[in-house]
């Protein structure tokens, strides 16, 4: 792995402080997002996990902790976040069941050769490149803004690198949902479509999106889960993901 520059980082603890990550102080940090995604992937131990831009290993090393004999590996283009996520392997005692694999999604096939794994998750930047306001933090700009590779390249590669009928899963802005709909049309089945409403009759702002390589059944839409109850706490379901650790059934 490429030398990592050094990051000035804290370390916080998620799903109630089982698992505890090292990440930069400034810049991108941890959201529910990679946790919701993690609760997402149907794996079972044994079985094997692709998290492309894997950042500092939030969404893999959560899957590890709720599911154990799993192995997950990551890809990710900035070598110190590679360095910090297998540095919270080994805080959380995972790092025999995880590996961090430092290159750009759009040359990966020399990292990856012609390794297949049974599912691939995937966070990819959720502004459309040309779009939005740029950071002057480049890691948090890079982890937002599309940068050479665009939705569609994520899609690909991530079909590309799941064995047939394993799956793929995604989290993703709902306002992008026809853009990773398209990009998966003929190529995928059995897509679940799971909503994550902020609240009660609210439109939602992120959706979770599962899909088959090879498989041809239709596509589902899901009831979805609330993320806060009236009073603005998370619900109890979300708290059951969040802070319990709990998968999702899609």
């Amino acid at each position: 792995m490429a030398e990592a520059a050094p990051l000035e980082t804290s370390e916080d603890g998620l799903l109630d402080g089982r698992l505890r990550l090292r990440q930069p102080v400034a810049g991108f940090r941890a959201s529910i997002d990679p946790l919701f995604l993690a609760a997402a992937v149907p794996a079972r131990a044994g079985e094997s996990v692709l998290d492309l831009g894997c950042g500092i290993g939030t969404a893999a090393l959560a899957l590890l902790t709720r599911v154990p004999a799993a192995r997950a590996s990551g890809l990710e283009i900035d070598p110190a976040l590679a360095a910090l996520a297998e540095d919270n392997a080994r805080l959380n005692g995972l790092a025999e069941r995880f590996e961090a694999l430092t290159g750009d999604l759009l040359a990966s096939d020399a990292l990856l050769g012609a390794r297949l794994f049974d599912h691939v998750c995937c966070n990819p930047p959720q502004v459309e490149a040309g779009r939005g306001t740029r950071s002057h933090d480049a890691a948090r700009d890079r982890a937002k803004q599309e940068g050479q590779a665009g939705l569609a390249d994520w899609v690909e590669v991530a079909l590309r690198r799941v064995r047939p009928k394993g799956s793929v899963t995604f989290v993703h802005r709902a306002d992008r949902l026809d853009a990773l709909l398209a990009a998966l049309a003929g190529q995928a089945g059995d897509i679940a479509v799971f909503p994550l409403w902020p609240a009660a009759g609210q439109p939602a702002k992120r959706v979770l999106l599962r899909a088959r390589k090879a498989v041809g059944a239709p596509t589902r839409l899901l009831p979805g889960l609330v993320l806060h109850e009236t009073g603005g706490g998370y619900s109890a379901e979300a708290e059951a993901v969040l802070r319990g650790g709990a998968g999702l059934a899609l």
